[in-house]
Formats: C-alpha cells, structure tokens, sequence
C-alpha cells in the first residue's frame, strides 16, 4: 500500500460539514491518496492522530470549525504523536468563522480546496509552507497543559460571539444573514445605547497586562490577542514583530468603535495611534477579570480575579498555505 499524501481529519458536526461531508467522502473514496479519520468529539483527537501518524502523511488536513482546528493544534503540540516533525497542516472552511481557513487562503468550496491540495501535495510542498506561530493558554499559573490557538476575542467581542452563537444560529439563518444580525444588534447597543434582553450585554471590565508591568483597565468594545494576519471582516492586522501576540484592544466608545473598524478594513490597525484603540505585541499577556468570558478559536475559558487567563507565544507551526 503507498503512503497517502494527505491525511484528513474530519469533524462531522461542523456546521458546513452537515451538507458538505457527503460529497468529501465520496471524493475521498475516488482518491486513494487520502487517509481519511472521522471524530465526533473533541476528546476523540488524540486517538485519532495517533492512528495518523502510523500512516505518515505529507500532509494533515483538517475539515472543521476553528474549534476543531484548535483540538488539532492542542494535540499536536502536546501529544507528540509525530515525534519533531508534524505534518504541516492545512485547514479546509468547513465552520460558522473560519478565521483559521481564511488566513491561510483556502476557496470557500471544500472540495475545491482539496484539489488544490492534492495538486500541491504531488509537487513542491516547500513552494507552499508557511510558519505561524501560536498562542499557548493557560488558565492560572498552575496548569501545566496549554490550550493552543490562533484567535482569541475577550470582553465585549466574546460576549457578542457568544450572543450570536447562543441567539441567532439557533434561527437557522445563514451565515452571512446570521452575522449581519449580529452585527445590527451591536450597533444599536452602540449608538442607541440600548439596554435589553435581545441584544448583546455591556462588556465587563476587564485588566490587561503584558510586558514591563505596562497595563490596561477598563471597558473593552472588543479585545483580541491573534497571531494571524488577518482579524475579523477579512481586515489585515500587521505588526512590527512577526513572532509576537499582537493584542488589540477597542473601548466602549463609539467613536473609537468606528475608527477602529475602517482601521482593521484597510488594513491600517497597528500603523497609526486612535483615541481609545491600542494596539500592542508581546509574547506574553495576562488577561483578568470578575468572571469575565474570553473565547480561543471557539472554546470559552473565563477570566477571574486571582486566576487570570495566561498567553504565551508558543513554538511556531507549519502550514499549508493554498493561495499563492
């Protein structure tokens, strides 16, 4: 039997895998070259890359939400299943956010993504490699095993994703429509200073702290600690440094709302100062709070006071990038 070029990794109960995965599986069936492994539940991973790693791909293919990316990424770095040299990793647009899939280009069409995978897997792999680098999670300073991600949003945007996630997708709306929604409730909250069940609460204050004891308290719009080059709305976030935590962190004010997102749309967020939006790198960030919700690649951790969430930047990865 020949080695299978690409190992995919398949979470069946991604919101685009319900009317996707027929037709990933039967593409997998006409192409021997996929090793393809299905898992349910987020504790099935580890078994799953164990039995991966047998097979020894060119490459691991993940087809599910960012939180399933998120499960990969932990096990990978904590498992030591490949020995020093995983797989480099690519991630179809299989969820509600793809975030992850985005930053990496792949076409909005799973299959589509997965022939172009196939074709740069029986090339050059090297022409398509990129580094990125990782966020490390820990909840205290006394946990040992870190949670690993690429995203993390805290304070008003965590509890507007968690507003959508728990109020709008249960309508059953598309995405875009869903989002949209989303979107319009967090704007009348904004400008009409509206207070109701129905929409997104107000943000909890919230201390941010990170290197050289330099700090932040307040109310936060949004907070979001990312290695990514690319933040919500498709919008490009570029650093100074290419190895750091890049934090950004708006607030509760309306005109910096609004300055901040036509930043982040053009690409100019971290390039020039804004009233009330700060824009920092660190390699490590201390985020604390009075039971506060922060959300990394979609599982939700909550921020206490004497028990603050701890980022660290981890050891860098590599990736298959599908967009030239």
């Amino acid at each position: 039997m020949t080695r299978p070029r690409i190992a995919l990794l398949s979470n069946p109960k991604s919101t685009g895998n319900l009317a996707q995965l027929p037709r990933i599986r039967a593409f997998c069936a006409d192409h021997p070259d996929i090793f393809h492994y299905e898992v349910e539940k987020a504790h099935q991973v580890g078994t799953a890359l164990r039995t991966i790693a047998r097979v020894r791909p060119k490459m691991l293919v993940i087809n599910g939400g960012d939180g399933t990316v998120q499960a990969a990424l932990t096990e990978l770095y904590n498992g030591g299943h490949f020995g020093n040299q995983p797989p480099p990793v690519a991630v179809l647009p299989s969820g509600k956010t793809n975030l992850i899939a985005l930053d990496l280009g792949a076409p909005g069409d799973p299959i589509a993504a997965l022939e172009k995978l196939l074709e740069i897997a029986q090339a050059d792999l090297s022409l398509h490699i990129v580094a990125r680098e990782l966020i490390a999670l820990r909840c205290g300073a006394g946990e040992q095993r870190p949670v690993i991600g690429m995203f993390l949003g805290g304070a008003g945007l965590a509890d507007t994703m968690l507003y959508c996630r728990e109020k709008i997708y249960p309508l059953g709306l598309p995405n875009g429509v869903s989002h949209a929604l989303t979107g319009l409730a967090l704007l009348a909250r904004l400008f009409l200073r509206l207070k109701a069940n129905f929409l997104p609460p107000r943000p909890s204050p919230l201390a941010v702290s990170w290197r050289n004891s330099q700090s932040l308290t307040g109310r936060f719009s949004l907070l979001a600690v990312t290695t990514l080059d690319k933040l919500l709305l498709s919008g490009e976030i570029r650093g100074h440094n290419r190895g750091a935590l890049r934090l950004v962190a708006i607030e509760e004010r309306l005109g910096s709302v609004v300055g901040a997102f036509f930043a982040t749309l053009f690409g100019k967020l971290g390039h020039s100062k804004l009233r009330g939006v700060h824009f920092e790198e660190s390699d490590e960030i201390s985020i604390e709070g009075e039971s506060s919700k922060v959300i990394l690649d979609g599982e939700t951790f909550r921020a206490e006071i004497g028990r603050p969430i701890l980022l660290k930047l981890a050891q860098p990865l590599s990736f298959v990038r599908i967009a030239a």
